[in-house]
């Protein structure tokens, strides 16, 4: 049997430290027979006996029966992860299996098990390390041909974890320890006694020079490596040698792939400024804040490798363009809200500063009761409603952090509880202080008709909005760290021109925790506030009053369908409370689901007196995980109904989180 035993003192290079983590890192899906479009893992099984290839069954022994290092040689393993490619003759296969035999012992030696045997059966001929006879396997192997599957056995006896005895990180600049004010135990962590795990001892080398990194040094690295593995004794030492370099600033930023956006768009999205202190987290808020700006497909920023006659570390911004002309389309539905089907057209680059133009349409079903015509009497073209909406945006107006926004909306929709047509004009500056904080302010022009059971209004409202916003969220479909938070206020005074004046305010945040740093379970939180001042609730449009219920609101309730009530109708209010709670949690890698409750309801003061009451609803959510965001599907329901509430079951498709 091979074995990797030495009767001494033996020096391991850096170079076997990091195979034994890479080894250890490799990863195989499990074995499940249906793949739909990966959406259950795709299938390692090997196909059945036949002429053209060589199937083999393999199977892993471990002496003491560890799962986990059964677990870490099947991901080290090729024999493993290409079962389901056959080999296609007997001396493929043996070639195969003898390729294993250094990974699996470079796992091993990752795992910490410096003595451990390692052998590998081919159809009952041993193959090992020290003393291989292919030939015997290769005949063995040829014999099963069309037969049956070649049994392929590894038999591993890992002998004792070795165990840390000495470890030691020295300054190159004094060859003397760290102190501990300067480099934390935290970040070294590991200790005498602790396992011996290769894997660990890379681990603690990256976290040593991201940690330096981040205290502004951006060429820390580690010098010199000295783990030395004592087999009688089952111990090693470690030495690591690192040389924190000197602290650096933020040097020049150069642009660079800009072919036909302005080089001075993509500089205003850069929020750090030359002389500003050198950091890891710095250059990642740059490349985020920069794709932002939606001409751009990718951005890479690149460190000089010298520092600057400041002190500063030059920086390089490579980007790359989108094509500038993007055509889309989508439908949606809900039990609750009925379909929609939804077209856009947008430039990305319209006048060479990353200007872009949006034009979208959208159709959608007015009748009530979640669109469904049989309720009605069948289709009209009367259950038809639309929105039409474009909308302009001019980022870095001169070369500032100001952007100039303008929209026009025009539409006619129909709810549970009014009707209304309307067209809207918005246009405003919005200057950002940062990647995550902003603030707006403009002016907004409407001009509509609404009815409901109160009447019907004819109304011009002309507003100044102002409104800010905060985004320090780490995924716009999918976040699990962080918080969004976005309030406005807009004055619609008489001297305006406004039919109704009032005010109205409005604010929602949402917060997102997550519980491991793989986040695979995220608590997410959402609370919405409204209020109307300076108006009765029968002289508000019925569309500019508060609703709950749909979607993006109460799940399981139908589209602004909560809210006072008025002979069964839904009459809106002047204020608003909703809130939603979920855990979303990861099943495996694609695959998560998330059980949520939704809260909230409108109310006809100008503030939540809880005269009316807080509807509640419930439901179950399944995620599906891809590159480009989850696809959700939630299914909701009411906690408990009303006597003129028809909500039942409700089920919402869409790409992302609901919140």
């Amino acid at each position: 049997m091979a074995q990797s035993v030495w009767s001494g003192t033996r020096k391991l290079s850096s170079l076997a430290i990091l195979a034994g983590l890479l080894s250890a890192a490799v990863s195989v899906p499990p074995a499940i027979a249906f793949d739909f479009f990966g959406l259950f893992g795709g299938s390692d099984e090997p196909p059945p006996p036949n002429a053209e290839t060589l199937p083999y069954n393999l199977d892993f022994s471990v002496v003491g029966g560890d799962k986990d290092l059964v677990q870490i040689l099947k991901d080290a393993s090729t024999l493993q992860s290409l079962r389901s490619d056959p080999p296609p003759d007997a001396e493929a296969l043996v070639r195969r299996a003898e390729a294993d035999l250094p990974r699996l012992n470079d796992a091993l030696w990752g795992a910490g098990y410096y003595n451990a045997r390692i052998t590998v059966s081919v159809a009952g001929a041993s193959l090992s390390l020290q003393a291989t006879r292919p030939e015997a396997a290769i005949r063995a192997a040829m014999a099963y041909r069309a037969r049956a599957l070649v049994p392929v056995q590894v038999t591993v006896d890992p002998g004792p974890q070795f165990v840390l005895r000495n470890v030691a990180v020295l300054d190159a600049r004094t060859g003397q320890p760290f102190p501990p004010g300067e480099l934390p135990p935290r970040i070294v962590r590991i200790r005498s006694g602790d396992p011996a795990r290769a894997a660990d001892i890379v681990a603690t080398q990256a976290r040593i020079v991201d940690f330096f990194r981040a205290q502004s040094r951006p060429f820390a690295k580690v010098t010199g490596q000295n783990p030395v593995v004592y087999h009688p004794a089952q111990v090693m030492d470690v030495g690591l040698t690192v040389d924190p370099g000197p602290r650096a600033g933020i040097g020049e930023i150069a642009v660079r792939g800009a072919e036909n956006v302005d080089p001075a768009v993509v500089r205003s999205f850069i929020y750090t400024d030359p002389g500003d202190p050198y950091s890891p987290a710095a250059i990642a808020s740059m490349r985020k804040s920069i794709l932002n700006i939606e001409a751009l497909s990718s951005v890479r920023v690149r460190e000089g490798q010298a520092l600057d006659a400041y002190g500063n570390l030059p920086l390089f911004v490579d980007i790359t363009e989108r094509p500038p002309r993007v055509v889309g389309a989508s439908v949606q539905y809900s039990t609750t809200d009925g379909p929609a089907v939804r077209a856009y057209w947008a430039h990305r680059n319209l006048f060479g500063g990353a200007e872009r133009l949006r034009l979208e349409g959208s159709l959608f079903y007015l009748t009530e009761n979640g669109g469904r015509p049989e309720d009605d009497g069948g289709f009209g073209w009367s259950d038809l409603g639309g929105r039409f909406r474009a909308s302009f945006l001019k980022p870095a107006l001169w070369g500032t952090r100001n952007d100039f926004l303008a929209e026009a909306l025009a539409e006619r929709d129909r709810t549970e509880g009014y009707t209304s047509r309307l067209v809207n004009g918005t246009a405003g500056i919005r200057h950002r202080f940062s990647e995550t904080f902003s603030i707006q302010g403009g002016i907004e022009y409407e001009k509509g008709q609404a009815s409901d059971i109160l009447g019907e209004v004819d109304y011009t409202l002309v507003g100044l909005p102002l409104s800010v916003s905060y985004d320090s969220t780490d995924n716009t479909l999918d976040p699990t760290r962080g918080m969004r938070l976005i309030a406005s206020v807009t004055p619609y005074p008489g001297f305006l021109g406004s039919s109704v004046p009032m005010t109205v305010a409005k604010g929602a945040a949402s917060a997102y925790w997550s519980l491991d740093e793989e986040a695979r379970y995220v608590i997410a939180g959402r609370l919405g506030l409204g209020t109307i001042i300076g108006a009765n609730l029968e002289d508000i449009p019925a569309n500019r009053r508060f609703y709950a219920g749909g979607g993006g609101s109460v799940r399981g309730f139908a589209y602004r369908s909560l809210s006072p009530i008025l002979l069964g109708d839904p009459i809106g209010g002047r204020s608003l409370l909703e809130g939603s709670l979920e855990a979303r949690i990861k099943v495996t890698d694609t695959i998560g689901i998330v059980p949520f409750v939704d809260a909230g309801t409108a109310f006809a003061s100008s503030y939540p007196d809880f005269n009316d009451t807080i509807r509640v609803s419930a439901g179950l959510g399944l995620r599906y995980y891809t590159g480009i965001g989850p696809i959700r599907l939630d299914v909701a329901m009411p906690i408990r109904r009303e006597k003129w509430d028809d909500s039942s079951l409700a089920i919402y498709v869409g790409i992302g989180q609901a919140f």
